[in-house]
């Protein structure tokens, strides 16, 4: 999860991860950071996020984007 949050904070240093549960619906991030993310956690956790998975339940908090991550490592 450190990881995670360290490459988040990077995207949008302005934003308390910690707590914001809006990522997406509050419109934090866009398009091109929701590739960024798939692409940084592909490099990060080997794992691929499909697109049935890029859904905004899945990125609108880093605990949701981690919870993914865990279940994809489990399925793979």
């Amino acid at each position: 999860m450190d990881e995670l949050m360290e490459f988040l904070e990077e995207l949008h240093p302005d934003v308390d991860y910690e707590t914001c549960d809006t990522l997406i619906d509050d419109g934090i991030l866009d398009s091109f950071d929701i590739i960024s993310i798939i692409s940084e956690v592909a490099d990060m956790f080997d794992v691929t996020i499909s697109a049935e998975y890029i859904v905004p339940e899945n990125f609108n908090s880093a605990q949701a984007l981690y919870d993914l991550i865990t279940y994809l490592e489990d399925e793979g």
